[in-house]
């Protein structure tokens, strides 16, 4: 697996995202942003009239996706999320276009293994680490500088169950959301008052990213969830629309676990 694999999804909304919203004056950047649960996200956002740039490293898939979000409500940077040049000019851009950056959803993310810990590269280790982690403290300073440090906003992190609970062959990925969701808390300590840090575990999702956790077995591996299914990125989009929302406006700190109840059953999955 690489970095940002996933396919995008349909939300069953005819017709471009954000159309019938009108502007809600704010504006998010969210990594690997063209796919998948970053898809998901920027969609739900722009359907309630924010503006997005999405980043990731497909220039194709970008296109198609701005396309999709509408070309007056979407901008897209492509990069790799680890390199601290993409990432100074994700946020730069932004903010010429927008003239601000409210949000920072940190998506982007990789599990290029599937490995038993005792025979993990640790050159992959590092890998997933790099991408995982340091690129959203990275992605984090470069927001709270431009723009969240004067005037507030809302980071949300998008980690794993993974990170809260042992993952069969994927602990590398669930090492690094550990990580993540520490990374969480020690940005909400920091940047408070002003910038609200919060994260999201999904459990699994249905993206090509995951497939491979569900491929030629979904009724089965859905039957393990109390609510009956796997995930699709809206799910993920409706709980990052609350965590940047005024509603939201008293939650830092936290992670909201979004797992159709597969921790009911003693966290497997």
């Amino acid at each position: 697996m690489t970095e940002q694999p996933e396919q995008p999804e349909q939300s069953g909304r005819p017709g471009r995202a954000g159309r019938a919203a009108p502007d809600s004056g704010k504006v998010a950047l969210v990594t690997g942003g063209s796919r998948g649960i970053g898809y998901g996200v920027a969609e739900a956002l722009v359907a309630r009239g924010d503006r997005v740039c999405i980043t990731g490293r497909g220039e194709d898939a970008l296109k198609e996706a701005v396309e999709r979000l509408g070309a007056d409500r979407a901008i897209a940077v492509v990069g790799k999320a680890h390199d601290e040049a993409h990432q100074a000019v994700a946020v730069q851009r932004t903010m010429e276009v927008f003239g601000r950056v409210d949000f920072l959803i940190n998506n982007a993310g990789t599990n290029p293994v599937y490995s038993p810990m005792a025979d993990l590269d640790l050159g992959v280790a590092r890998k997933v680490y790099e991408t995982n982690v340091i690129s959203a403290l990275g992605f984090a300073q470069q927001t709270y500088r431009a723009w969240q440090k004067e005037h507030g906003g809302a980071i949300v992190n998008i980690a794993s169950v993974a990170g809260l609970s042992p993952s069969p062959f994927i602990g590398a990925y669930g090492m690094s959301k550990a990580a993540m969701i520490n990374l969480t808390v020690q940005l909400a300590h920091e940047f408070a008052p002003g910038v609200r840090v919060n994260a999201i575990a999904p459990a699994v999702v249905k993206t090509k990213f995951a497939q491979a956790l569900y491929e030629g077995r979904e009724a089965e591996a859905a039957a393990a969830y109390p609510l009956g299914r796997l995930g699709v990125p809206q799910d993920i989009g409706g709980a990052a629309a609350f965590l940047t929302s005024d509603q939201s406006a008293w939650i830092t700190g936290q992670t909201l676990v979004v797992d159709g109840g597969i921790f009911l059953n003693a966290g497997v999955h």
